[in-house]
């Protein structure tokens, strides 16, 4: 039975949140959790903006920095986040991404082609989930600077330098009234940097905790094929990385591989360099083909004969 509290459901129940009060009433909505899982994705937000910047071929160095202070700064040299007047929320363009969940550059076909992050979905998150975050875009030979608290422009955007420079760097320090600790974890930032650095071929990204010193550098010219010698490194590895790449429907597609010793498979499948952990098509097509395929190899050079059957997909993908 009911209580009295459940059977009051009306239209005053109804709440209607303003602005980015949503993301800070229901966080897990947005990020998963609030447990250091959820506090390091505030960096993945940022970070994937950042390689959409890469990937649309305008940025080729992301930094980021483990501050002192608790706070981290992502740091890219892309084309930087646009500070003109937004027309329809007559503010500039980089308050309406920081402050308005849905607007960004990812919704039209203008702004990007192809995108993992949606820049001003997933910054706006960040901003909201932070007690400060600081803006800085270098575009057009001036610095622009803007802070805000716990998702609210702090003071107007204003200019405040020159520079030869162009890019975005963002500080945000993750609020503790959100997250369980608003503590970072060194090695699961590098593991995640340096897997974003293999899928994105020809980009460096750097990872400096300031406290300790410690250091990497990540750059990989030869992408998921030199991700792939990664993953077999401490492996008895079956012939070289056989990598194909190919544009199809405007999209492009890339495939490494290489078969070891071991009898368990390992795959990774990434849709516009976002970890796809439960598949999709992308990878029900890619074992179908490789099954295909290497059967229909298999019997054009006579290594299967017509009495045979065809080798199953579990034997196509053991190794």
């Amino acid at each position: 039975m009911a209580d009295e509290g459940t059977q009051s459901y009306g239209a005053d129940q109804i709440q209607v949140l303003e602005g980015l009060s949503a993301v800070r009433k229901r966080p897990g909505m947005y990020i998963g959790s609030t447990d250091v899982s959820g506090l390091h994705h505030l960096i993945w937000e940022i970070v994937d903006n950042s390689i959409d910047e890469a990937m649309a071929g305008y940025c080729d160095s992301i930094q980021v920095i483990l501050n002192e202070d608790g706070s981290c700064s992502i740091e890219d040299n892309g084309r930087g986040i646009p500070v003109d007047k937004h027309k329809k929320t007559g503010k500039s363009a980089l308050e309406t991404v920081m402050t308005v969940l849905h607007a960004g550059g990812k919704f039209g076909d203008g702004g990007y082609k192809v995108s993992g992050g949606l820049h001003g979905v997933g910054v706006s998150v960040v901003n909201a989930l932070s007690e400060k975050v600081i803006a800085e875009v270098y575009r057009d030979g001036k610095i622009h600077m803007q802070e805000y608290k716990r998702g609210d422009a702090g003071g107007a955007l204003k200019v405040v330098g020159d520079t030869k420079k162009r890019g975005t760097l963002i500080t945000f320090y993750p609020d503790d009234k959100i997250f369980d600790t608003t503590e970072f974890d060194f090695q699961t930032i590098a593991n995640r940097l340096r897997q974003q650095a293999y899928l994105t071929k020809g980009v460096e990204i750097s990872l400096l905790e300031k406290s300790t010193g410690r250091k990497y550098r990540f750059y990989f010219e030869g992408g998921i094929k030199s991700y792939v010698q990664h993953l077999n490194k401490n492996k008895d590895s079956v012939g070289g990385v056989v990598y194909i790449e190919k544009e199809v429907d405007e999209g492009v597609v890339e495939v490494a591989l290489q078969y070891n010793n071991s009898f368990q498979e390992t795959i990774y499948t990434f849709a516009n360099n976002i970890h796809t952990v439960e598949g999709g098509m992308h990878l029900t097509g890619f074992k179908t083909a490789l099954t295909r395929t290497i059967n229909s190899y298999a019997r054009s050079q006579e290594l299967l004969k017509e009495k045979d059957g065809n080798l199953t997909a579990d034997d196509v993908r053991e190794g």
